[in-house]
Parts: C-alpha cells; structure tokens; sequence
C-alpha cells in the first residue's frame, strides 16, 4: 500500500464508466510513473514492462508519461529508459 498526497494524489484522475457506474481511475501514464517511483518494491523490470507496453500499445504518450514522472519526482529516473525508447 502507498500513499500520494497533493498533485501526485490528484493529477491524472479519470472517471470510466462500466455498467453504469462511474469509477475514478489513474490514467495510463500515471500508472508508468508510479511503477518507477516504487520500482525497488514492485521490481525495475516491472516498471520496465509497463513503459514499454504503454507505449506499444498507444496507452499513453512520451509527454504524459513525461509529464507525470516530473509530478511524481521520478523524471531523473525515467530520462535515461524514456531516450531509449523514444
């Protein structure tokens, strides 16, 4: 379990609805960052798989992934895997 305050809490919120009910989730690009920001937890390769998925599969773009890894604190971090892959 973790916990997000301020920004990091609120970016990226999205409401879907299924079955007629509204459910508030992360966006795609969010989820990336968060799986860099705990990646000693979930693991690096982890992390790894969700960057390259997300963009295989045009879940989310190098900018919002970008955008929400500088809200996260994990852009230091994401930079050298982000220029690779883009």
């Amino acid at each position: 379990m973790v916990q997000f305050t301020g920004e990091a809490y609120t970016a990226g919120i999205e409401e879907i609805e299924r079955d007629g009910v509204k459910l508030r989730a992360y966006e795609v690009a969010k989820t990336v960052a968060d799986c860099f920001k705990h990646r000693n937890k979930i693991g690096l390769d982890v992390a790894m798989e969700a960057l390259k998925d997300a963009l295989a599969r045009d879940k989310a773009s190098m900018d919002d992934i970008w955008r929400f890894a500088k809200i996260s604190r994990v852009a230091n971090v994401m930079r050298p895997y982000l220029e690779s892959l883009g």
